[in-house]
Parts: C-alpha cells; sequence; structure tokens
C-alpha cells in the first residue's frame, strides 16, 4: 500500500469519527427536582371566640365562601379580634361585633372584601355573616351571628344579601346568653341595642378539627341515664306453723 493510499484511508476514518460525534443524540437534560407542593387548604376552618360569657366554637366554610374566610382567618390570626365587643345586640336577630375596643372606639381594619352573599349558604339561626354598610362590597371585620332564621337578609336589597361564611358549632348558649343582656338607646344609633354590661372577647384563636370536636364534645349535654330497672318484689314469707 503506498503513502498515499494510507492517508486517504486515515482521512476517511477521521472523517467518518467525526460525522459519528456530530450525529449522536445529545444526552437527555437532568430532570429538575418536583416543586414542592403548598398543601390544599382544608374545605372546613376552625376558630374559638372566648368571650366573656363563655366560649363560640365556629366552622367556616372555606368552599363556599373563599373571601370572606380568608379575610376572617386573617384578622384572627392577626389578633384582631381579641379585647373586642359586642356592641350591638337585637333580641331575635342578631349579635354583632369584631369591631369596636373596649373604649367603644373603631378599630382600623384592611380593605374592604367583595361580597359573597351568591355562596348558596343562608342566614339561619346560628350562621355567621359578615356585616357592612349599605354600600354592597364593603365588609371588612364585623360580623353578626343570627339569633333565628333571618331570611330577610338572603333578599338583595341594593345590590346584594348578607354573605354567610361559618356557623356555630358549639356554643349557642353563650350566643343566646350574650342576647338576653338587656340593651339601651345610645347615640348616634337610634335602635335599643347597645347592651348595658359590656360583652367582651377575651381571645380569638383558631383551632385544628380535632380540638373544634373535642370543645363540642364536651359542651355536649349527657345523654340522660336510662331508668332503673324496678327490683322484683320480695318473696312471700311462708307462715310460721302454730303450737296447738
Amino acid at each position: 500500500m503506498t503513502i498515499s493510499s494510507i492517508l486517504a484511508a486515515s482521512l476517511l476514518i477521521t472523517a467518518f469519527s467525526f460525522a459519528t460525534a456530530q450525529d449522536a443524540p445529545a444526552p437527555a437534560p437532568a430532570k429538575a427536582p418536583p416543586a414542592a407542593q403548598t398543601p390544599a387548604a382544608a374545605a372546613m376552618e376552625y376558630c374559638v371566640f372566648r368571650t366573656s360569657k363563655g366560649d363560640i366554637v365556629i366552622e367556616l366554610d372555606r368552599v363556599k365562601a373563599p373571601i370572606s374566610v380568608e379575610n376572617f382567618v386573617q384578622y384572627v390570626k392577626d389578633g384582631f379580634y381579641n379585647e373586642t365587643v359586642f356592641h350591638r345586640v337585637v333580641a331575635g336577630f342578631v349579635i354583632q361585633g369584631g369591631g369596636f375596643d373596649t373604649k367603644g372606639v373603631q378599630k382600623q381594619t384592611r380593605t374592604p372584601i367583595k361580597n359573597e352573599w351568591q355562596n348558596g349558604l343562608k342566614n339561619n339561626r346560628g350562621t355567621l355573616s359578615m356585616a357592612r354598610t349599605p354600600m354592597p362590597d364593603s365588609a371588612t371585620s364585623q360580623f353578626f351571628i343570627n339569633l333565628k332564621d333571618n331570611a330577610a337578609l338572603d333578599t338583595p336589597r341594593g345590590g346584594a344579601a348578607y354573605a354567610v361564611f361559618g356557623k356555630v358549632i358549639s356554643g349557642m348558649e353563650v350566643v343566646d346568653a350574650i342576647a338576653a343582656v338587656p340593651c339601651v338607646v345610645k347615640a348616634p344609633n337610634p335602635e335599643r341595642s347597645t347592651p348595658t354590661e359590656q360583652i367582651l372577647t377575651v381571645k380569638a384563636e383558631m383551632l385544628t378539627k380535632e380540638q373544634a370536636e373535642a370543645m363540642a364534645k364536651a359542651k355536649a349535654p349527657a345523654a340522660p341515664a336510662a331508668p332503673a330497672a324496678p327490683s322484683a318484689p320480695a318473696a312471700p314469707t311462708a307462715p310460721k306453723p302454730t303450737q296447738s
């Protein structure tokens, strides 16, 4: 084989190797580790209002009222409701709180939220709704608890009704005790709804579902004891024989 043939063969091998290297598929890029997923929010959340009349345990419906619940929960977590009063009590209608401190000064709130009144929840006894001004989307921190089924509050007036976002699951006897406090007319409010005694929310705090259920169970009335079975009548005593 001549030198020129050897050189030609070497060039051919080199060219083939270069082409093969170019045509080889690039290695697949390493897969990025999966991003950590944020746990889905629970459908129901729970909190307790520890008042001067007793504890009120509340279930919050995040599915039906996500905006209202998020707003309310943030106020609870911020400690906003601690040392506030139930400033409005209308027997047979509602009790209202969440806006005034113990000196009767209205607290500074965050931006008003959208009214979720069309979520399917009704203003029935024991439910919580967002209080607001006549403007539909004006609710901030104040809320009320219905003392009876208030169908009128589900009827739109001025463009909207009142948005329900939760319900009392334990402590309605506390709510009723608050509603029983005598009230007077106090300017500038023309209705007889200002309590004659201060009804205080000492502290509001979030609960786990298990904690809420345990509190509700502890406050549930005990089942009446079954009546004792009547004792069997004593066997008659045989008469003693008489001596003759």
